[in-house]
């Protein structure tokens, strides 16, 4: 983008106030994360479930000086306006303008599955034979799609850039923005398949994206998938790729033993090693190759690239540090793509100080000057603490960097010179290219050095918190249940992750947890659920909101209010008894209850009540009674009260069962976490958590001798025996040990054998292959899942969670 005000008013028909001659280069869309206002627009889009007009303040508080939006807020001076009438439409209208005039060859990536990494694959076969731009991330949605065209620029020769769907009708309105000269078909399987009628709809929508392509590739496979492209675009060249014999492209080999595979390319042969062995990545290499055939790269050429092909980490990790330091770790690529990424993360964090570690950029076709210039310039208006650079290149341009620097030549030299160990109570932001080996660093700084691991996804948690968001109305609040250390997720790093993606209240269990969690910083309101009695002076000095469920605690509180000499109304939260029998005012208390609330200085915040079963459907009949108990009990101390508080009642499987009763706020835990009881729902939900480890050594164990603590496992035959260093002081229970539980390795159950010990416990490997010291282990996630562990536990995924010992390693991960 390169554009005055001007020039974008008359592009998308929009109305311009201020000044017209400002120049853009960047829009962004999410006032939490612009890591650069120079040339820099902020778009307020609105959905039809959030405006993001209320976030125009926070931007122009950032530096923003040019706001798109629906309405003009005459307050802000100093700002120039560019008014439309649909937020959405007008950047796709821009972007449409931008694609459609910048010249270049496109590719187009549409699918269910394997839109990503093919993306990131082609790019790194392609950007040393044309200069070439791609998707960011995994953009590809009605407003991801245009953000990533308005990324062109005149030097592009090539652009690879995702699309992607989940409702019918979509497919139209991107195909229209963006019309690629090569289509491209990955995968077609059951992702966003509940919201068509059918596979076929599915598909249907999927190939829309090809109407004006020249070329068609697409994974013949699925024979519906092949049959609907062969019928729709006859006139196209078509290529089909895939495992089955129907395709042009497929393998020749016998891909499960043969050392390299060998890809038959019409009547060429192409051989090349590929080390894992699945599906999805076999597919994708099909893919890989029969586009950079069709881009005219020779045969060899192709071996030699996919020979380099490097793995494709989408994430970034947080982990706790030495010294209060909390480490970003993305040293798995870089480009500038990748580099803005990681600086938007860093505003997710609340650290006053920060410092990054930034090497050469490899294997960009630009000048060096203008590279670094747009580096530094990225780097110094985040305002780091210290920068150090390593490498020859980057370092050249250090006087570029206006903060404290230092250059290294290799990595080594950094970590021989101290300088990054002496750090303390900052961000961390490690950065670099694979080759420098940052990650030596990070083994450094991390404070946990077990091979153990917990690892939490956020995106995820944020995505299973934007799906129970979508069944809500635009207006009904969400608190988050934070308690027990986030279900031993970490409560900080939680909280302050959900605090940046404006999540209204946090609910903890005590006081110490809300106390601990305004020491670091987390500032949203925070009801405590379970306030003691000698932690009252405590919750009011710390800003805490305390549940209220009897008259002794209400008494006590509000003498504790007195005392401090607050002097205004207290918030509390009042919580109704309506068929739990755990806490709460009964309905025969109510009239008491609003008398004495009448003569108190504390304002009512909310009233709730808790649903005892609303994950068991043969308990319908029970919840819809608490709930016409909450209706009607809370209904009337409202009117007793002469003022309306928050009212919520719905809990996680609450807000997907009981819809219609979500009042004004609702309750979410598990759900966050993409547990639900209910198996529709769990299929719109993404696994948060991954518990890891690595194998310790592998033993070969004679028939009839024993492994572990008495002698309780004896094989029967030569088995193959691996000890892994987790046990029951990592929250492993024993009682999973001798057969009852499995873990999982290269996606197949391993069954325990043997005790489990308090460090470590053994696993029967005898029926998989290709396993070897140092490869991992899950012990849940996908193989087994959650559910599936806290079955062998014979408990509920709550107590597996809450269980997991704090020496465990948590890495927090962004995908």
């Amino acid at each position: 983008m390169n554009y005055t005000v001007h020039q974008i008013a008359d592009i998308t028909n929009s109305k311009v106030i201020g000044d017209s001659e400002l120049m853009i280069k960047n829009i962004a869309f999410d006032s939490r994360i612009i890591y650069s206002t120079k040339n820099t627009a902020f778009i307020a889009i609105n959905t039809h479930t959030n405006s993001g007009e209320k976030f125009i303040e926070s931007a122009i508080d950032r530096g923003i000086n040019v706001i798109i939006s629906e309405h003009q807020y005459p307050q802000f001076e100093n700002v120039t306006w560019i008014i439309v009438e649909n937020s959405v439409e007008f950047l796709q209208k821009l972007a449409k303008f931008h694609f459609e005039n910048a010249h270049l060859k496109s590719i187009g990536i549409t699918g269910s599955n394997g839109k990503t990494i093919l993306k990131e694959w082609l790019y790194q076969c392609l950007w040393n034979e044309f200069p070439t731009v791609k998707s960011p991330k995994s953009f590809n949605s009605q407003i991801g799609l245009p953000l990533s065209l308005l990324q062109i620029n005149t030097s592009h020769e090539l652009g690879i850039f995702e699309v992607g769907i989940s409702q019918p009708d979509e497919m139209d309105k991107l195909e229209h923005i963006f019309h690629p000269q090569i289509g491209l078909l990955t995968h077609i399987g059951t992702a966003h398949l509940a919201n068509f009628k059918s596979e076929e709809e599915l598909i249907d929508e999927k190939i829309k994206l090809f109407r004006n392509s020249e070329v068609i590739i697409y994974n013949g496979d699925n024979l519906l998938v092949d049959k609907k492209i062969k019928e729709l675009y006859s006139s196209k060249k078509l290529i089909s790729y895939g495992f089955k014999e129907n395709n042009q492209i497929s393998f020749k080999s016998n891909i499960s033993k043969d050392e390299n595979v060998v890809v038959r390319y019409f009547s060429e042969e192409i051989s090349f090693p590929v080390h894992q062995r699945d599906e999805a990545t076999l597919t994708n290499a099909l893919a890989l190759v029969t586009v950079l055939k069709e881009l005219e790269v020779e045969t060899q050429k192709i071996v030699e690239k996919i020979n380099a092909l490097k793995a494709v980490e989408m994430r970034l990790e947080a982990i706790e540090g030495i010294k209060g330091n909390i480490i970003i770790n993305d040293s798995f690529n870089l480009d500038l793509d990748s580099l803005k990424t990681a600086l938007q993360f860093l505003n997710e964090y609340n650290k006053p100080k920060k410092s990054l570690v930034l090497t050469d950029i490899v294997g960009v076709n630009s000048n060096s000057q203008e590279l670094y210039e747009e580096v530094s310039d990225l780097v110094n208006e985040q305002k780091f603490d210290s920068v150090f650079l390593i490498g020859n290149e980057i370092s050249k341009f250090s006087e570029l960097f206006k903060t404290k620097t230092f250059t290294f030549i290799n990595t080594k030299e950094l970590i021989e010179s101290k300088h990054i160990t002496e750090i303390e109570n900052q961000l961390i932001l490690l950065k670099g290219a694979r080759k420098f080996e940052i990650e030596k660093l990070k083994d450094i700084l991390e404070l946990r050095k077990h091979d153990t691991v917990l690892e939490i996804n956020l995106n995820a948690i944020l995505h299973n918190i934007n799906y129970h968001k979508s069944l809500l109305k635009p207006a009904t609040k969400m608190m988050a249940m934070v308690k027990a250390n986030a279900y031993g997720l970490g409560s900080y790093e939680i909280s302050e992750f959900l605090q940046h993606h404006h999540i209204d209240y946090l609910g903890v269990a005590f006081v110490d947890e809300g106390v601990e969690l305004r020491k670091k910083g987390i500032t949203v309101p925070i009801v405590v659920m379970n306030p003691e009695q000698h932690s009252y002076e405590t919750v009011i000095e710390y800003n805490l909101e305390p549940e209220i469920y009897s008259f002794r605690v209400l008494e006590l509180f509000y003498e504790a209010v007195q005392k401090s000499g607050y002097d205004k109304k207290y918030p509390i939260h009042i919580k109704l008894e309506t068929g739990m029998h755990r806490l709460g005012f009964k309905d025969n208390e109510l009239d008491q209850l609003s008398e004495t609330l009448h003569h108190k200085n504390l304002k009512v915040q909310s009233i709730f009540s808790h649903l005892s079963s609303s994950d068991v459907p043969e308990e319908r009949e029970f919840t819809m009674h608490q709930l016409e108990a909450f209706e009607k009990n809370s209904g009337y101390l409202i009117e007793k009260l002469g003022y309306t508080p928050i009212r919520h009642t719905l809990n996680s499987s609450g807000i997907t069962s009981y819809t219609d009763h979500q009042y004004d706020m609702v309750r979410i835990g598990i759900g966050m976490l993409g547990e639900s009881p209910n198996s529709e729902i769990q299929k719109q939900l993404r696994s948060v958590v991954s518990f890891k480890t690595v194998i310790s050594q592998i033993s070969t164990v004679e028939s009839g001798e024993s492994v572990g603590y008495n002698r309780r496992f004896k094989t029967d035959h030569t088995t193959k025996i691996a000890t892994i260093p987790v046990g029951y002081a990592d929250g492993i229970p024993r009682l999973i040990g001798n057969q009852i539980g499995n873990v999982g390795i290269n996606k197949t159950l391993a069954p325990i054998v043997g005790s489990i010990c308090m460090d470590m416990m053994m696993i029967n490997i005898d029926h998989i292959a290709n396993v070897k010291e140092g490869d991992t282990v899950t012990i849940f996630n996908a193989y087994p899942s959650l559910k599936e562990f806290a079955a062998y536990c014979k408990t509920i995924t709550y107590e597996v969670l809450t269980s997991i010992s704090p020496r465990v390693k948590r890495i927090y991960i962004k995908d």
